[in-house]
């Protein structure tokens, strides 16, 4: 890997030293929320906690908090709140998906069948509510309630454009919004919310989640386009799924006509093959969709840190700077 991406992932490690203490404390909040009698779900939930994600949408409750001063437990509950939700659509996910793997370990669905996966997703969700209550703000509280509307409604719109053959970008950016955004922007509203911020202050550092959340999800859907067993799914998943991401709508958009017709027929008839993946995936590259992609997401990048002017610099400031060019640059 080169010297760039461990260079980016020094940043990522910087940040959660700083949040060390914290991030340790909402752990906690987590394994006590979700510490069950019964001996199954205990089991069942002890194993899926054993390997964490990178944390990134608690790091951001927690620096949302921070830069306006004020990390408190409420902070705390709130970054336990959502993790717990975005757990719970990971695991919702898997089953929907059939994923056998995930952070390198067998998913609840592979080891104890769909049944107990959902029940278990259902338990954490329950969980993530109860979490948010116990911050005693109703804000935050209509947060979860609203975040849990928009992941759903964000899964249904992708599989309406993949059912009704939408191959357009602001479609694309709509779904994604709603299906990845809305949760990096409920990480802001919520740490700046339980920090004391008003709806005026913290409304720039939505904003800013709203763009990293979107680019977010653009990286991910760029490593369907290549082979990599360390990001956990074969190359051309997506489209196996019927799902179309914005490097294909780029080349749809701007390859010769004729071609880009064969194209969009391929994706239309559907149950497609290996071999027309492959071909669909290198059409997407060689019409620039790889570039385009970096490109937006560059665009979004200029336009967040317009945002971040509106607040005074500070370690947390930079590492709001240094969040946003890992989730670009990173590798997985």
């Amino acid at each position: 890997m080169s010297a760039a991406y461990f260079f980016l992932m020094d940043q990522l490690n910087l940040i959660q030293n700083r949040l060390k203490k914290e991030l340790g404390e909402m752990n906690s909040i987590i394994h006590q929320s979700l510490y069950t009698p019964n001996e199954l779900m205990n089991q069942v939930v002890t194993n899926y906690l054993t390997v964490k994600g990178k944390q990134i949408r608690p790091i951001m409750v927690i620096l949302s908090a921070a830069l306006f001063g004020n990390v408190n437990e409420h902070v705390l509950h709130a970054g336990a709140a959502l993790e717990m939700l975005h757990n719970a659509s990971l695991i919702h996910d898997d089953v929907v998906d059939e994923t056998s793997l995930r952070r390198g370990r067998q998913t609840i669905n592979s080891i104890w069948g769909n049944h107990l996966a959902v029940l278990v997703g259902d338990y954490f969700v329950s969980n993530a509510l109860s979490a948010g209550i116990r911050t005693g703000n109703l804000e935050i509280i209509a947060a979860l309630s609203d975040l849990g509307k928009e992941l759903s409604l964000g899964e249904i719109d992708q599989i309406c454009n993949a059912r009704d053959h939408h191959f357009d970008e602001p479609s694309y950016i709509s779904m994604i919004r709603k299906k990845t955004a809305s949760l990096f922007m409920n990480c802001a509203k919520m740490g700046a919310e339980a920090a004391g911020a008003s709806a005026e202050e913290y409304a720039p550092l939505v904003s800013y989640a709203e763009l990293l959340g979107l680019c977010f999800q653009i990286k991910d859907d760029i490593f369907d386009y290549f082979d990599d067993p360390a990001i956990g799914k074969p190359t051309g998943n997506d489209l196996r799924e019927g799902k179309v991401t914005l490097p294909l709508l780029y080349a749809l958009a701007n390859a010769p006509q004729q071609q880009a017709q064969e194209m969009k027929e391929l994706l239309k008839r559907g149950n497609l093959n290996d071999s027309e993946i492959a071909i669909l995936i290198d059409f997407a590259k060689a019409n620039g969709g790889i570039e385009y992609a970096y490109f937006r997401m560059a665009e979004m990048q200029q336009e967040a840190e317009r945002y971040l002017d509106n607040y005074p610099e500070s370690e947390w400031k930079e590492s709001f700077r240094d969040l946003f060019s890992f989730i670009i640059s990173r590798q997985k």
